[in-house]
């Protein structure tokens, strides 16, 4: 059964009332939550997914239909990155401070999942907006007005979701480092999960079928199977956030914390929440430690690998495998769908890398796993290169689909980076937790800082992606030949710069 943490009472009085609001309530949930509990809270990273899936697998080329060049396609995901620069620190904060009787983190859930559900139906029903205020030809500017609006919508919302999430479990965990790397370990499975049905509702061309009025004017069978795959993602999103918050059993924040904030306010410590947010967030820098430091960098450099093959993956399996280019002709929306069924192999080893987390971080230690998934990656994105090289010398490019042996290879591929992509889903943001919680500072602000670590890497990608391939004669090439090095020398400063921990013996958890 649970076990009170015994910890809280070795603080000395004067101290405890030094430290920041959240991280005397966080002491205060002292009892171990079950695992059962965990996984249901992280049950909403499913839901997050499904629709994160939609987005990676189909938005790159939907875009594309609509008339917006390969070269600027990476542009529409900037919005991404700079809503996430300053959204997600910005929600952390508030949520450590929020004093709703709802909780902390719920209140920031809950409409976070009720904007995803908006967004997605902008997104889904964009074409049909467009033509109902005028676009006609093949380049519709304000059907790509409604596209746009909606992906920053989005993510604003997954911003404003994922960073109380993943505050919630390290307030739900405390200072059980082990507890903490399971439930992000959860987190990471439940992502799997939703990355399996997004991928595999992307990849199937019959939806529009099953909801036959998706099908109008404006919008065509692929633009229906897009819709219909969004209509599918509100209602899981809906459910996993009804089994995540009605499982949370969060408590509001305690009178003496709301007491302390208070005062800080009227000291005139912030004038505003805005300048408290920019003030701590910054202000945390001078706190961190090398380690802390050496995180933030390998997780800067991991996502400058990572990017570029999220934005085009399937980009990438339609034009450089198919040998096709969007609006001309079948084989770029096949090879677009064989992306997205490749991308479902990726979560399956995504899902089961997940649940040998902990013993594998047990075994080699976060920071050596961390740094040879990064040199795995490094290695996967070499092979798509080599398989690029291949495929534009065989000569069926223009006549024929590729060969099954090309296919299969880049299925592989794709399937194989499933593993170090659960390791970037879960073994930095409990490194992170575990050193911010010994500074004593709120949780949502420590998920803010690492977000600032993942954003700033993807704002490069997104405005230099493009025009970088453009230069080197289009395609996906050059931008996954920066992300192979990227991803190496993450691999190699993780392997050197991050203390191994010692093997700790097997805990069971009630």
């Amino acid at each position: 059964m649970s076990v009170a943490n015994p910890e809280p009472h070795r603080v000395s009085r004067s101290r405890q009332t030094n430290r920041p609001p959240s991280t005397r309530h966080h002491q205060q949930q002292s009892s171990r939550v079950p695992l059962r509990q965990l996984l249901r809270v992280t049950s909403i990273a499913g839901g997050i997914q499904f629709g994160w899936a939609l987005q990676l697998s189909l938005l790159t080329p939907y875009v594309q239909e609509l008339g917006i060049p390969h070269k600027w396609a990476s542009i529409i995901w900037l919005c991404g990155p700079l809503s996430g620069l300053f959204v997600q620190p910005l929600v952390g904060v508030m949520s450590d401070r929020c004093t709703s009787r709802f909780g902390r983190r719920r209140p920031f859930i809950v409409a976070g999942s009720l904007l995803i559900a908006i967004s997605v139906l902008i997104i889904g029903h964009s074409a049909d907006i467009g033509w109902w205020l005028g676009d006609r030809g093949g380049v519709r500017p304000r059907a790509i007005g409604a596209f746009v609006f909606g992906f920053w919508i989005l993510d604003v919302a997954n911003n404003m979701t994922q960073g109380p999430c993943r505050a919630l479990l390290a307030d739900l965990t405390g200072k059980d480092h082990r507890r903490t790397r399971v439930a992000n370990a959860y987190f990471s499975l439940f992502m799997a999960i939703g990355n399996i049905l997004g991928f595999a509702t992307g990849s199937y061309n019959g939806w529009y079928k099953v909801f036959p009025f998706t099908v109008t004017s404006a919008c065509n069978i692929d633009c229906a199977n897009l819709k219909s795959a969004f209509y599918l993602d509100v209602v899981f999103m809906a459910i996993t956030a009804c089994i995540s918050i009605s499982a949370a059993q969060e408590s509001p924040l305690d009178l003496p914390a709301r007491s302390m904030l208070a005062d800080e306010e009227t000291q005139g410590h912030s004038n505003s929440e805005q300048e408290a947010f920019l003030w701590e967030l910054f202000g945390t820098f001078r706190c961190f430690p090398s380690t802390v430091w050496i995180i933030l960098l390998v997780t800067a450099l991991n996502w400058i690998g990572w990017f570029p093959f999220l934005l085009f993956d399937t980009d990438w399996m339609g034009r450089e495998i198919y040998g096709g280019k969007p609006n001309e002709g079948q084989n770029y929306n096949t090879g677009v769908r064989m992306g997205a069924f490749g991308l479902m192999f990726n979560s399956v080893i995504l899902g089961v890398t997940s649940v040998l987390m902990e013993k594998l971080c047990s075994k080699w230690g976060a920071g050596f796993l961390w740094g040879l998934s990064n040199i795995l990656m490094a290695l996967c994105f070499l092979s798509m290169l080599v398989l690029s090289y291949v495929a534009s010398h065989i000569g069926y490019m223009g006549h024929n689909l590729p060969p099954d042996s090309i296919v299969v290879i880049a299925l592989v591929i794709f399937a194989v980076l499933g593993m170090p992509l659960a390791i970037t889903y879960s073994v930095p943001y409990a490194m992170v937790s575990s050193r911010i919680e010994s500074l004593g500072l709120g949780q949502g602000l420590s998920m803010g800082v690492l977000n600032l670590a993942i954003v700033l890497p993807q704002v490069v990608v997104s405005v230099g992606s493009g025009p970088w391939d453009q230069i080197f004669g289009g395609g996906n090439s050059p931008a996954i030949a920066i992300g192979a090095l990227a991803a190496f020398a993450a691999g190699i400063i993780a392997i050197l710069g991050i203390r191994r921990s010692g093997v700790q013996k097997p805990m069971v958890f009630s």
